[in-house]
């Protein structure tokens, strides 16, 4: 039994069971979107068949957050496609998202999971081994971790030195939680990542930033299919 199939029996949060049969983690980034803003990038990711988008944005004002994941919302839930929130636990609970992915610096795990409530999922980044073993102890309150950044990436503002192929190296071999492998993933270097044991592999502006997402999305998935 590996690590998703254990996460299944731990857990029965709706949507899980999809989130952890994908390949490819969606998130958007309206800088690098070609002038297509957020909700349409999420169409066309959709349209690409990505099955789990996170909605990344801080540059808002909560209002225009709010409207613009209350149609991300209504993209998502008719297409079957999970939709995950970065960092902002109310506005995930108020357009009713499937999950909540916060980092280190934001609201504790434990704080989130009381806000956010037993059903929904919940990610945490982490950069080390030390926080991916702060995360198995918390096994109860969260559903996956984020495992980077693997490789140098400029897409968030305050992101942290890349962490490289050692760290999801040893994510695999000494940590049980699902996890999805982000941070500088192209086209060129995912074979990389999905060498090194990622099964969830999260790309941004490779795939926010292509001139058409849907043959980016589909050369992306050769790339994966010549590593199995």
């Amino acid at each position: 039994m590996n690590k998703f199939e254990q996460a299944l029996g731990r857990y029965l949060r709706p949507n899980l069971a999809n989130f952890l049969a994908t390949d490819i983690y969606g998130i958007t980034a309206d800088d690098y979107s070609r002038g297509r803003g957020n909700v349409e990038t999420v169409r066309l990711m959709i349209a690409a068949g990505i099955k789990v988008i996170q909605y990344r944005d801080n540059d808002k004002s909560a209002r225009q957050m709010y409207e613009e994941c209350l149609a991300i919302r209504e993209l998502t839930r008719s297409n079957g496609v999970t939709f995950i929130v970065n960092d902002h636990v109310d506005l995930a609970v108020a357009v009713e998202a499937d999950g909540v992915h916060i980092g280190q610096d934001d609201l504790p795990p434990e704080k989130a999971r009381q806000l956010a409530g037993d059903e929904m999922i919940i990610g945490l980044s982490t950069h080390s081994p030390s926080q991916a073993q702060a995360a198995m102890g918390l096994a109860d309150v969260i559903d996956y971790i984020g495992v980077g950044p693997i490789f140098a990436t400029n897409t968030k503002k305050d992101v942290c030195e890349p962490v490289g192929l050692e760290y999801l190296d040893y994510v695999v071999k000494n940590i049980s939680l699902p996890f999805v492998a982000i941070g500088g993933i192209k086209e060129h270097n995912i074979g990389l990542v999905r060498a090194g044991g990622a099964g969830i592999i999260s790309l941004v502006t490779e795939i926010v930033g292509a001139p058409d997402i849907s043959a980016k999305v589909a050369a992306i998935r050769t790339a994966l299919a010549g590593c199995a």
